[in-house]
């Protein structure tokens, strides 16, 4: 049996995806709930990945870690082969995950007050970030026609000028949208032209499905490159969230320098003891496992599309680019996203994320993740229909 066909038991191992539904979803008893719903794989780790962190158990002491050359080696490698990005090792940081890396870099360049752009539909910490640390969110919303999205430049660019940052969702969260050249390039003007900092947060730019490519935003940058901070990670491309490791690359070494400085003022910028080890292991010797989980993850939205779309023609549907997250656009339903929200959950007993979480711009959506064994899904699937259809 394949990695990505057998079915494990998560309940019960402190899970937020499984363990958490009575409370995140207001109901009584989950127990007969699957959840479809975060961004949270129900694949296991690579095989080099486990075997690399029980050997590093077979020492009975965890003590203070620090990351070496190797461990930045591994990355820009990584970076290199995968993306064509040279990154020069001295220009990586390491935080214990994305949202706080975004949270760090508001706190040390930006004040209380200042303005920062956000493009919803979009990951929701986003916007709740700066709004948490007293900065003004700008929207400025994405157009969408039939189903794809694209940037409003002018509406963006009136946003631009008003605000300090600008935090760009590179692959697209939750539509799947991989940006291309052109697109990024008409962002960078607009960021030179109103001197804007962007945040690129590029945690799920490994999950690319063909025949599309991730272009790094700092790739493209050239002399404007001082004005990004990439944020990557290997726990979504890998499912190991858990561990808690995402990287930052800076190349403007005064704003390194800053940086450090806030991470040693709140005794941030290290990793536990297991990350570096899960992180070296993935980089090094988990591109066949994730080459094979790209074509299961293809091979699942192909049969989510048509199944659905068969049985329910009112829910639209485009295929994603990146990601194992599928947008589906209910709005033809010609329900409100309440009752679409009950109907899953009491009748159909699944849990999918509710559009509106992304923004007013989300209304009529609904967020489906399809990282899980085909039977689970198949299983998931059947639920949506009986509840929507």
């Amino acid at each position: 049996m394949s990695l990505f066909e057998e079915v494990y038991e998560r309940r019960k191992t402190r899970s937020v995806k499984w363990d958490l539904m009575e409370m995140l979803y207001e109901v009584e008893d989950a127990s007969d709930i699957l959840p479809l719903w975060v961004a949270d794989m129900d694949f296991p780790a690579p095989p080099p990945v486990m075997e690399a962190l029980k050997k590093r158990l077979d020492h009975p002491i965890i003590g203070y870690t620090y990351i070496d050359d190797d461990i930045k080696k591994a990355i820009s490698a990584w970076q290199a082969r995968r993306n064509d990005w040279e990154i020069n090792e001295q220009e990586i940081m390491f935080q214990p995950g994305v949202i706080p890396a975004i949270a760090a870099i508001l706190q040390v360049f930006t004040n209380p007050g200042d303005a920062v752009v956000v493009t919803p539909p979009v990951y929701p910490p986003f916007f709740s970030i700066p709004q948490n640390q007293g900065r003004k969110v700008l929207y400025s919303e994405l157009i969408e026609k039939d189903g794809e999205y694209s940037f409003n430049f002018a509406d963006l660019e009136e946003q631009f000028s008003k605000a300090t940052f600008f935090i760009f969702c590179h692959p697209h969260n939750p539509g799947g949208k991989v940006w291309k050249e052109q697109e990024m390039k008409e962002i960078l003007r607009l960021a030179e032209k109103h001197d804007v900092l962007i945040i690129s947060d590029e945690i799920h730019s490994d999950l690319i499905l063909k025949p599309h490519q991730h272009i790094p935003l700092a790739k493209l940058a050239g002399a404007q490159a001082h004005r990004i901070f990439t944020c990557i990670a290997p726990t979504k491309t890998f499912n190991l969230a858990g561990i808690q490791a995402s990287m930052l690359v800076v190349t403007d070494p005064k704003k390194r320098l800053r940086l450090e400085n806030h991470a040693a003022a709140n005794g941030t910028g290290m990793m536990n003891a297991f990350a570096p080890v899960a992180l070296k292991a993935a980089y090094e010797e988990g591109e066949a496992w994730l080459d094979e989980l790209l074509e299961v993850l293809s091979s699942n939205m192909d049969y989510v599309i048509e199944k659905l779309e068969t049985a329910i023609p009112s829910i639209k549907i485009t295929k994603p680019e990146s990601t194992y997250l599928i947008w589906l656009d209910c709005r033809g339903l010609g329900m409100e996203e309440s009752e679409i929200m009950e109907k899953l959950l009491h009748v159909g007993k699944v849990a999918l994320e509710p559009g509106s979480k992304y923004g007013d711009a989300g209304t009529g959506f609904l967020r489906l993740n399809v990282a899980c064994p085909r039977t689970m899904l198949e299983d998931g699937v059947e639920r949506i229909i009986k509840a929507l259809g």
